[in-house]
């Protein structure tokens, strides 16, 4: 399984990423290994999105950081 995450960040911007193990992922955003997430602490979860699909989970995630994809973010997931 393939998990498409946002994380809402203390800034109010969102992150958009893509994994295999979301626990160990977002460990690694709060214990300051992501860069754009390490000063922009709390963090908080806030959509998570599961793929049986690898392909479709890239694709998915490219589209949540288009603009448009960003859009249907605010108005559907979160």
């Amino acid at each position: 399984m393939v998990f498409v995450y946002i994380l809402r960040c203390a800034d109010e911007t969102c992150y958009v990423g893509m994994t295999t193990d979301i626990k160990n992922r977002y460990r690694e955003h709060v214990g300051g290994s992501v860069l754009y997430t390490k000063n922009r602490q709390p963090l908080k979860l806030i959509w998570c999105g599961i793929f049986r699909n690898k392909f479709i989970a890239a694709k998915f995630e490219q589209y949540l950081k288009t603009s448009s994809g960003k859009a249907f973010t605010n108005k559907r997931l979160i």
